[in-house]
């Protein structure tokens, strides 16, 4: 119970510190996990290909990503909040029909990627050059769904607990495992796109199996109990409430990269679609470290809202966006100042190079306010209002940048702007002024949806949290 008092009892500033540290280290290794496929796989022979075919899976593998988040993560806030109200059985029941949970949903999306990957990466805009290197791609990738939604699944309950340093081994561990492995099946048998979902597959793998043999070890405050595995429906409804909003962000994520796929297919072709895949890849830098800070506050939130210390969550709250906004703000400055060297660490095609660098100061600039869309966001996830945050992370992408992408190409790019910016990339690379307007659809809605969000958190800060804490005078 040590753990629980801290949550209650220890400093804010020095907790969220040492629960955010280790998560945001574990997010940064689990951008290069999730890079390393692509460094790799942007220097073989036909490099632009291959990273245009790792572009049209990456809507399947945000999908796995989505309904791991709806069956795990979103479970990882209710547990703490019953461990606040010294619920001990309650959140050992939500672990383990999490857990069940995830073993039943991870075989049925495995049995779904092998049947129908083929029709499916065709719709996510692979066209018959690319399309043979997706579905090798994703056929061996498939076989080791059920280790990536267990593994970061559970993860999150290790983590709520405030075993944050063993959630970040989880995430070290598979990372260090995949770049060994990428090494080995990419560079040193020369297996291409295949080497890199085998090396995946084997490091997730092992990832897994440390998640679960901490749980089920003797230092896990939550213990993983038989008779809880089993999919109970009034045990899991509140699970993905909660967990729908970060399944909505994943979903949607899924949504807004097939419609860059066709898009940037559309008016720019195979080297418009590589070009996303880094961009995408690049803007992780961006949300997932500010993900591993809105984790480290997270338990710390969740708990002393279920206790009712109201002063507590107000001050973790206050100190989630400081720390956001500021990580986001110094990295967008960065990557305007220093496109060139961002993308050139996953390719060394020339033509590749320039457009990227070109096309990433466009992409990346909604990210100035970006800290502040996350932390309100997230937070509202910690305080357990999963309707305010679904309707939050519809709001960036299914209603503002979804049709963006599609508006824009028939109205921003008749714009003698676009047409000016175009020509400036036309210096160095073919860019009609489509692909531009494709680009600018992303930092619009950011900053739109940032607005909005901010606006929503102040009014719910004010009427739901100035509460006195339980048991003040």
């Amino acid at each position: 119970m040590e753990k629980e008092n801290k949550l209650e009892t220890g400093r804010i500033w020095p907790l969220i510190l040492s629960l955010a540290i280790p998560s945001i280290i574990a997010q940064l290794v689990g951008i290069l996990y999730n890079m390393v496929d692509r460094m790799f796989i942007g220097r073989i022979e036909d490099g632009t290909s291959a990273m245009a075919a790792l572009s049209v899976s990456l809507p399947l593998i945000t999908c796995i990503t989505a309904f791991t988040r709806l069956l795990g993560i979103g479970g990882a806030p209710t547990c703490a909040i019953r461990m606040g109200q010294r619920d001990q059985d309650g959140a050992e029941e939500i672990l383990g029909v999490s857990f069940a949970s995830l073993l039943t949903a991870g075989a049925v999306i495995t049995a779904v990627i092998l049947l129908f990957k083929r029709p499916l990466l065709t719709l996510f805009g692979a066209d018959e050059a690319i399309l043979g290197l997706a579905c090798d791609y994703m056929g061996i990738y498939s076989l080791g769904t059920v280790f990536v939604m267990i593994s970061l699944g559970m993860n999150s309950y290790i983590t709520t607990q405030g075993f944050a340093r063993t959630g970040m081994c989880t995430v070290l561990i598979g990372a260090f495992l995949n770049i060994v492995f990428d090494a080995l099946f990419i560079r040193g048998l020369h297996m291409g796109v295949r080497g890199a979902a085998i090396a995946t597959v084997i490091a997730q793998g092992i990832s897994c199996a440390w998640a679960l043999s901490f749980l089920f070890g003797p230092k896990s405050l939550l213990k993983m109990r038989r008779k809880y595995f089993r999919v109970k429906w009034s045990v899991l409804k509140p699970i993905m409430a909660l967990g729908v909003s970060p399944f909505t962000m994943s979903m949607t994520e899924s949504l807004i990269q097939i419609s860059f796929n066709n898009q940037l297919a559309k008016f720019g072709g195979t080297m418009a679609v590589s070009t996303v895949a880094i961009l995408f890849s690049l803007w992780q830098f961006m949300t997932l470290p500010i993900q591993g800070l809105c984790q480290g506050a997270q338990p710390i939130i969740s708990f002393n809202y279920g206790a009712q210390k109201f002063s507590r969550v107000r001050r973790a709250c206050r100190i989630s966006l400081g720390l956001c906004m500021a990580y986001a703000v110094i990295l967008t400055l960065l990557m305007i100042r220093f496109p060139y060297r961002f993308a050139g660490i996953f390719t060394n095609d020339e033509r590749l190079l320039n457009l990227c660098a070109w096309a990433l100061p466009i992409y990346i600039a909604g990210g100035l306010v970006f800290g502040a869309q996350t932390s309100f966001q997230q937070s509202f996830v910690s305080l357990g209002q999963a309707r305010i945050s679904l309707l939050l992370a519809c709001l960036r992408k299914v209603i503002l940048l979804t049709p963006l992408l599609y508006m824009f190409p028939l109205t921003v790019a008749k714009l003698p702007m676009a047409a000016v910016l175009s020509q400036e990339a036309a210096g160095l690379v073919f860019c009609p002024p489509e692909v531009f307007a494709v680009f600018l659809a992303e930092p619009v809605s950011d900053v739109a949806a940032s607005v909005c969000t901010t606006l929503v958190f102040v009014w719910f800060y004010f009427k739901y949290l100035g509460r006195p804490d339980r048991g003040s005078v």
